[in-house]
C-alpha cells in the first residue's frame, strides 16, 4: 500500500478524537490491498537469513518443508482472519484473547508477541555480521562484536531522534531491496532452462538424509512465514470483509510460498546441498554460482551486489521492526503491564526512548551471547504460544456468537464472480481454528528443549511482571489512543512497506485508474502517510 491506499481511508481519526466514537476509515480496501499487505507483511529481509534452513537437515526435500510451513501459515493466517469477523477493532491478538479469556489472557498474549519481536531484533544483528563478513573476510571476534554493536546502535539514534527519521532512514534502505533477488529469480530461471541436467545433479539424490528431520526443520523455516496477522489488523477498513480477508490471504500466502519456493529451488538447483547449509550468506553464494556458470566476468560484481542488498535489506528489517516493538512495549506500559516508565516519552522527539533503549540494550546483548538458531527457535516458540491462544479464543467466539457479525451472516457471494476459492474458504472457515491449534502445537513440539526453556522462563517473567504491575484501573486515555484504529492502520502501513508488496500495489492503483474511480469526499484531508506524520500532529507526540 502507498500513499493514494491511505488517502481513501476517510477522515483522520483524531479530528473525531479517540474512543468508541471514533469509527475509524470507511470500508475502501479491496482485494488486492489486502493481498498486498499479505505479502509486505511477511517477505522482507528474512530470505536472506532464512534461505538456507532446512538444507543441511534435508538436502533438497527442504523444499517440502518450505511449502509445509506455508500451508501452516495459511492455517494461522485464517484463523486470525476469523478472529478479526467477530472483534472488528483494533488490537489484533490482544482484542481477541482478551474479549474472550479476559485481560489476564490478553496480557499474556501481548508479552509474547513483544518478546517474539525482542528476540527477531536479535536475530538481524547477527545476520547482518554474516553477510558483512563477505564483504571484509576474515573478522576477527572483536570485529564482530564491534559490527553488531555499531549495527544496533545506528538503528537505535534513527528511531530514538523520531519516527520520521526512522522511517525516512526505512524507506531509503527499502528502495534497495528489490533488485538483487529479482536478478537472483532472473538468472536462475535462465539457469535452469539453458543447463536443466546439471540443475537436476544438484537435487540428486532428493532426500539423502531421509524426511526424519521434517519437524526439526519446519520450526526455522517457518520464521520466514511470520507476521500474516498483520493482514487482519485493519478488517474494519475492508469492503465485505467476511469474503476479502479470507480470499486474499489464501492468495498472498500463495504468491509467499511460490516465491519462497522459487528462491530456494533456485539456490538448491545451483549450489550442491551440503554446501549451501554451511554458508553464511546463502544468497551471495548462489548468485555467484549462476554467474560462475553464465558469465564468469561477472561474478565479483554479482556477489559484491546481492552482499550489499542483503546487508541494507537486514538493516532496514530491523528499523521496521524496532520502530514498531518500541511502541508495542509503550502501548503495554501505557496499559500498565510494563513498567511506567516505559511509556515516558521524549520531551523534544516525542519518542518512547526508555522503551527503545531497554528491547534495544537487551537485544544486543542476546545477539551477543546466542546463536541464529536458538534465537529463531525462541521467536518461533512465543509466537506458537501467542498463535494457540488466538486459535482457541477463535473457538470460544465462534461458539458464542456475541460478539461482531458472524461469517454466515453475511449474503452468499456470487460464485462465478469470486470463484471456488471463496466457495471453499467460506465452508472451511468454521473448522479452521481447530487446525491453529493443532498447527500451534505441532510448532512447540518442535521448537527443541533449550528454546522451549527459555521460552517459559520468559513467559513466567511475563507473569511476574503482570502480577506485580497490573493495575486496578487501566490508563485509559492512552491506551484508547494507542489501541485505535488509526495507529494500527499505520503501523500495519509501515511494516507492510516491503519490496514483494510493490508490485500488487502499482497493479491495484493502475486497475483503479482504468475503472475512472471516482475520488471519495474524504480525499480533501488524506491521512498520514506513515507513523512518521504521527509526531507532527496537532496533538503532538502520542
Amino acid at each position: 500500500m502507498k500513499e493514494d491506499d491511505l488517502r481513501r481511508g476517510g477522515r483522520r481519526s483524531d479530528e473525531r478524537g479517540p474512543g468508541p466514537a471514533s469509527e475509524g476509515p470507511a470500508e475502501q480496501l479491496g482485494l488486492l490491498d489486502i493481498v498486498g499487505l499479505t505479502v509486505g507483511a511477511i517477505v522482507g529481509a528474512d530470505i536472506y537469513v532464512a534461505s538456507a534452513f532446512g538444507s543441511g537437515r534435508l538436502g533438497p526435500a527442504a523444499l517440502l518443508v518450505w511449502a509445509l510451513a506455508g500451508g501452516v501459515a495459511l492455517i494461522l493466517a485464517l484463523t486470525f482472519a476469523r478472529c478479526a469477523m467477530y472483534v472488528p477493532k483494533a488490537g489484533g491478538p490482544y482484542a481477541y484473547v482478551g474479549m474472550a479469556y479476559g485481560q489476564t489472557a490478553g496480557f499474556l498474549v501481548g508479552w509474547t508477541l513483544w518478546v517474539a519481536e525482542w528476540t527477531s531484533l536479535s536475530v538481524f544483528p547477527i545476520a547482518f555480521v554474516r553477510y558483512l563478513a563477505v564483504l571484509f573476510p576474515g573478522m576477527n571476534s572483536t570485529e564482530i562484536v564491534l559490527a553488531k554493536i555499531a549495527f544496533i546502535g545506528f538503528i537505535t539514534l534513527t528511531n530514538f531522534y523520531g519516527a520520521r527519521l526512522a522511517g525516512t532512514v526505512n524507506d531509503l534502505l527499502t528502495a534497495f531491496k528489490l533488485a538483487p533477488l529479482a536478478l537472483l529469480t532472473l538468472l536462475g530461471l535462465i539457469f535452469l532452462l539453458t543447463e536443466p541436467q546439471a540443475a537436476a545433479a544438484h537435487l540428486t539424490p532428493f532426500a539423502p538424509k531421509g524426511l526424519a528431520g521434517i519437524g526439526d526443520a519446519l520450526v526455522p523455516i517457518f520464521w520466514a512465514y511470520a507476521g500474516f496477522e498483520l493482514a487482519t489488523i485493519p478488517a474494519g477498513e475492508v469492503r465485505r470483509p467476511t469474503r476479502t480477508i479470507p480470499l486474499a490471504i489464501m492468495l498472498g500466502m500463495a504468491v509467499v510460498t511460490v516465491f519462497y519456493l522459487l528462491t530456494n529451488l533456485v539456490l538448491l538447483s545451483t549450489v550442491r546441498w551440503e554446501v549451501l547449509a554451511a554458508a553464511d550468506a546463502p544468497l551471495t553464494l548462489g548468485i555467484e554460482s549462476i554467474l560462475g556458470r553464465l558469465v564468469p566476468a561477472l561474478v565479483g560484481v554479482g556477489g559484491l551486489f546481492m552482499t550489499i542488498g542483503a546487508v541494507v535489506s537486514i538493516a532496514g528489517s530491523d528499523e521496521s521492526g524496532t520502530l514498531a516493538t518500541s511502541r508495542l512495549a509503550y502501548a503495554m506500559a501505557a496499559d500498565g503491564h510494563l513498567p511506567p516508565s516505559f511509556a515516558r516519552l521524549h520531551p523534544r522527539y516525542r519518542t518512547p526512548y526508555v522503551a527503545l533503549l531497554f528491547q534495544n540494550g537487551t537485544a544486543l546483548v542476546a545477539a551477543l551471547v546466542g546463536t541464529l538458531g536458538t534465537l529463531i527457535r525462541v521467536t518461533v516458540f512465543s509466537l506458537a504460544v501467542a498463535y494457540l491462544l488466538t486459535s482457541l479464543a477463535a473457538i470460544k467466539l465462534e461458539r458464542s456468537h456475541k460478539h461482531g457479525p458472524s461469517v454466515e451472516a453475511e449474503a452468499v457471494p456470487d460464485r462465478r464472480a469470486t470463484g471456488w476459492l471463496v466457495a471453499v474458504a467460506r465452508r472451511s472457515m468454521r473448522y479452521v481454528p481447530y487446525g491453529g491449534v493443532l498447527a500451534s502445537l505441532l510448532l512447540l513440539s518442535h521448537v527443541g528443549w533449550v528454546p522451549a526453556v527459555l521460552g517459559l522462563a520468559l513467559l513466567g517473567v511475563g507473569f511476574l511482571v503482570y502480577s506485580y504491575l497490573s493495575p486496578e484501573q487501566e490508563l485509559v486515555e492512552i491506551k484508547t489512543w494507542i489501541t485505535s484504529r488509526r495507529y494500527q492502520y499505520l503501523k500495519v502501513y509501515d511494516t507492510g512497506q516491503r519490496f514483494l508488496a510493490w508490485p500488487l500495489s502499482w497493479w491495484r492503483r493502475r486497475g483503479a485508474e482504468r475503472r475512472h474511480r471516482q475520488p471519495l469526499p474524504d480525499q480533501a484531508e488524506p491521512r498520514p502517510a506513515s507513523m512518521a506524520d504521527v509526531e507532527s500532529d496537532d496533538r503532538g507526540g502520542f
